[in-house]
């Protein structure tokens, strides 16, 4: 298996509370030039974390020192713009293993489920309760459950379900991209030829 598998996680998190995140916020065009996916992570949202001269900005959240944890909540529309495959590497990269938002665009939910990325989409108002949640209290507790399909503000006892592909909620579960899961099929397509009779 080419991925860490996935099926539960209670984690804090860390809120971004922006709409319209595009893929160029996350991880800006000049760092691009990488082909491994390590690296970028240090660069997630860089010109909102660091001044010109490379030093962290003390209003930015993940520099706070306040709020941690797996599980990165955005504003509605994350994702949108370019369909670089490099901002899910930078989120993964940084130590996320879920998105919370109210909308993602489409490619970015494509390419974060490619790459282990879990993307969680909720209502505008269970949204705005996660926000809420984790700024009274950064050490609110978020449960998400990929085998459910739900997810859960722990301490207030609050959940909502969420959509997934079941193609891609399988491969999450079982830490598969596309060709671990075809050779998770040999044994199966060996029996079928097996079974078959050929007439020359």
């Amino acid at each position: 298996m080419s991925k860490k598998t996935f099926k539960k996680l209670v984690s804090t998190a860390v809120p971004v509370q922006v709409d319209n995140i595009d893929t160029d916020q996350i991880i800006p065009a000049r760092f691009l030039k990488a082909t491994s996916r390590e690296g970028f992570g240090q660069n997630l949202f860089c010109d909102w974390r660091y001044n010109t001269d490379g030093s962290p900005k003390s209003d930015f959240v993940m520099n706070s020192g306040v709020f941690t944890g797996r599980i990165l909540v955005a504003g509605n529309n994350f994702g949108c713009g370019s369909s670089r495959e490099h901002a899910a590497w930078a989120i993964v990269d940084a130590g996320f293993d879920v998105v919370v938002s109210s909308f993602f665009a489409d490619i970015f939910r494509g390419n974060a489920l490619n790459n282990g990325l879990l993307p969680v989409q909720v209502s505008p108002a269970f949204l705005q309760a996660i926000f809420k949640a984790v700024n009274q209290n950064p050490k609110t507790e978020i449960e998400v459950d990929l085998e459910a399909q739900t997810i859960k503000l722990v301490q207030e006892g609050i959940s909502e379900g969420f959509e997934i592909n079941p193609y891609k909620k399988m491969c999450l579960i079982n830490g598969y991209d596309d060709i671990d899961y075809i050779l998770s099929l040999k044994d199966k397509v060996e029996a079928y030829e097996e079974s078959r009779e050929f007439n020359f």
